[in-house]
């Protein structure tokens, strides 16, 4: 199977077709696909839904899809990275940072129905696609704010029409109590408590999470773990029945050395010293 790569953090692209240029496949980015005339049948991780003139739908790079084009369609193409929200965080809603546009397009919801968008959503929707593709004649969309708010707001109508339908969007939402587990877990394993792995873990953006937890927990996130993992080799060295290499072994050192440096400075003595305590 197909799968496409793209580079430039946003791309907008508008295409007529008889029928559809690619067969199945899948991407590393993701995809709001507005169909602006035309009708079919889209093939979306084995469920087929038929679209007409005004459907929207969203593509996370899990799914799987083609489009079966039985009217000539024009399609109309907003083709985001990861990167393009996390660059721009300081203009998004609390909101989206907790739950992120890429979080909310990997929704199982949204690939097993098409949207029924009421009148004024459709209105707004058309109006907004048109608005992005009057704009993309700048030279770099991915950089404007403008567009940004523009597509953010499609997210804005997606929930609307979803609450319309008493239908919900999971999202992930943050629990602190998960969160503490997954650090007092993971504590051993340095590279899982990196600020980006708990943050994809949690899909909550890397930027947010910081803050996130410095405000609920009244303690920065890097000094939350320095001083759980402080603690935990206190404890290991009170213990006295672990020689310093495989302490430093089992949380993740490269070797006893390291250990000794990291606790040095952060106790003002080497191990052996505290050990004597």
């Amino acid at each position: 199977m197909t799968k496409l790569n793209q580079f430039q953090t946003l791309l907008i692209d508008e295409f007529e077709e008889d029928k559809f240029h690619l067969p199945l496949h899948s991407h590393t980015y993701y995809e709001i696909i507005y169909i602006k005339k035309g009708s079919g049948i889209h093939h979306l991780n084995h469920n087929l839904l038929p679209y007409k003139s005004g459907d929207l739908f969203v593509i996370s790079p899990e799914d799987e899809h083609y489009f079966d084009i039985r009217k000539t369609t024009r399609f109309f193409y907003i083709k985001f990275t990861d990167s393009y929200f996390n660059s721009k965080q300081n203009l998004t809603c609390d909101e989206f940072l907790v739950h992120t546009p890429e979080s909310f397009m990997r929704d199982k919801t949204l690939k097993e129905t098409v949207l029924k968008l009421d009148d004024p959503c459709k209105t707004i929707l058309k109006n907004t696609i048109d608005n992005i593709a009057a704009y993309n004649c700048k030279t770099d969309v991915s950089t404007s704010p403008i567009v940004f708010y523009q597509i953010l707001s499609i997210f804005g109508l997606i929930k609307e029409t979803l609450r319309g339908l008493n239908l919900v969007v999971k999202g992930n939402s943050i629990d602190n109590e998960q969160i503490t587990s997954y650090i007092h877990q993971h504590i051993y394993q340095p590279k899982l408590v990196q600020i980006k792995a708990i943050a994809d873990h949690f899909n909550i953006a890397q930027t947010y999470f910081s803050a996130y937890f410095k405000r609920t927990f009244n303690i920065s996130y890097r000094d939350y773990i320095h001083n759980l993992r402080t603690t935990l080799i206190e404890k290991r060295f009170h213990n006295n029945q672990l020689p310093i290499k495989q302490i430093a072994h089992e949380f993740g050192f490269t070797d006893e050395s390291h250990l000794s440096n990291y606790f040095k400075k952060r106790k003002n003595m080497n191990p052996t010293d505290f050990k004597r305590l």
